[in-house]
């Protein structure tokens, strides 16, 4: 699969990618005119009898550095315009390509000069005096020319000039002519440039949306992760408010001891992070140590986790609200023990987990619906799964019982 262009943060090219881009035309330029070259010098080897092949070989990859140092030189200057409009851009390039072009013609004409003059004085040694320009740089695409040596010099008037032998204003007019090609490859590697730099521009604008969806999400998680505690400590200190002002000082001194073992345990870990579930159980075990302290006598906890699940991953203290539910709704309203069971099962390949009690007050919740606490967990769930994961309360023969089921993974 091919690699996307490196980008950096700001959606900007990296220089590594640009300069892949500028090596990647001049060495595709060099392929082309060196496939042309090959013809026209054969062309040339059986009209005067030179070999230019190597001599304009090196000479063209000269000029191809040029070309890439010129090139990386107009995208340093290019890259000030990164961030403005594309009709600005467009501009930028048209007037900025014309003295790059120039200087890679100049370059060119230079390097290829000795080889103007080594044709020419192979047609002066041949005698071979009528010529006829078949185009501007015939020989490489570099200002040279094919000869006709068919011709007779019957005339002066019909003579053409040899190569080398131009005057200044041709001179000048195969110079421009040199540019305006140069001038088209520059302008074709700018529009591919600012193509690769449009792609790289969105999809950084595309990451940041995502980091940005992200945070969201996370603080979204750690406003209702924050909705659970407030509730319960409320809950709790009424209760060892209650105890202190009946004169039970050990009761209270136990709850403190059990609260306590309880927020260090519940704080060690990030409000959104995934908890195994044997550490999700042992938690809500110090928070029913803290509920029997208020009901000594009517709360019965039981917790069946089977040892293959226990390293289950679970969002963290999703399971406070249920119980919490259970102990509001099923324990406090009456005066004989209840029974509250945490379960775990594997059905199949997902995880379902199961608050239950079978305290009689919970069947006068009347319909099933959704207080704050279920909604809380309802919402949490679809934050994190989406609809991967589901709960559903309700009322049942023995009391009342929520489920909830999400995908079971070990890891994450």
């Amino acid at each position: 699969m091919a690699r996307e262009p490196q980008i950096n943060e700001d959606g900007g090219l990296s220089a590594k990618a640009v300069l892949l881009s500028i090596v990647g035309l001049w060495l595709t330029y060099f392929i082309l005119t060196t496939l042309r070259g090959l013809i026209l010098s054969y062309e040339i080897q059986q009209s005067v009898g030179l070999d230019l092949h190597e001599d304009m070989l090196w000479r063209r990859a000269v000029v191809c550095v040029a070309g890439i140092a010129v090139t990386t030189v107009l995208w340093l200057v290019l890259r000030l315009f990164d961030q403005r409009q594309m009709r600005t851009k467009i501009i930028a390039v048209l007037l900025l390509a014309l003295p790059a072009s120039g200087l890679i013609a100049q370059v060119n004409q230079l390097m290829f000069a000795p080889v103007q003059q080594q044709i020419a004085a192979a047609m002066k040694e041949q005698n071979t005096s009528r010529w006829e320009r078949k185009d501007t740089g015939g020989v490489v695409d570099d200002g040279a020319t094919r000869g006709d040596p068919t011709g007779t010099p019957d005339d002066e008037g019909d003579r053409t000039l040899l190569p080398g032998e131009e005057s200044a204003s041709v001179q000048w007019l195969q110079l421009i002519d040199l540019a305006l090609g140069r001038y088209f490859l520059l302008v074709a590697w700018a529009s591919l440039y600012f193509a690769m730099l449009a792609v790289s521009q969105t999809r950084a604008a595309e990451r940041r949306g995502e980091r940005f969806r992200s945070a969201a999400k996370q603080a979204e998680l750690r406003s209702l992760r924050y909705q659970v505690n407030p509730h319960f400590l409320f809950n709790s200190l009424n209760s060892l408010s209650a105890l202190v002002m009946t004169g039970k000082p050990e009761r209270a001194e136990a709850m403190i001891q059990a609260l306590s073992n309880f927020y260090r345990h519940s704080l060690a870990d990030e409000p959104t992070a995934f908890v195994a579930l044997e550490d999700e159980f042992s938690l809500q075990q110090h928070y029913l140590e803290i509920e029997s302290v208020r009901f000594p006598d009517r709360l019965v906890t039981r917790f069946d986790l089977p040892p293959e699940l226990s390293e289950a991953r679970i969002p963290g203290m999703i399971l406070q609200p249920l119980i919490e539910n259970s102990v509001k709704y099923g324990v406090a309203p009456i005066n004989q023990p209840v029974t509250i069971t945490v379960a775990a099962r594997e059905d199949y390949g997902r995880l379902a987990v199961t608050v239950c009690d079978d305290g009689p007050g919970a069947k006068g919740l009347g319909e099933p619906g959704f207080g704050i606490g279920l909604t809380n967990v309802r919402d949490r769930l679809e934050a994190l799964y989406g609809a991967d994961a589901s709960i559903t309360s309700g009322p049942t023969e023995a009391g009342y019982c929520t489920e909830i089921r999400l995908p079971l993974r070990t890891h994450g």
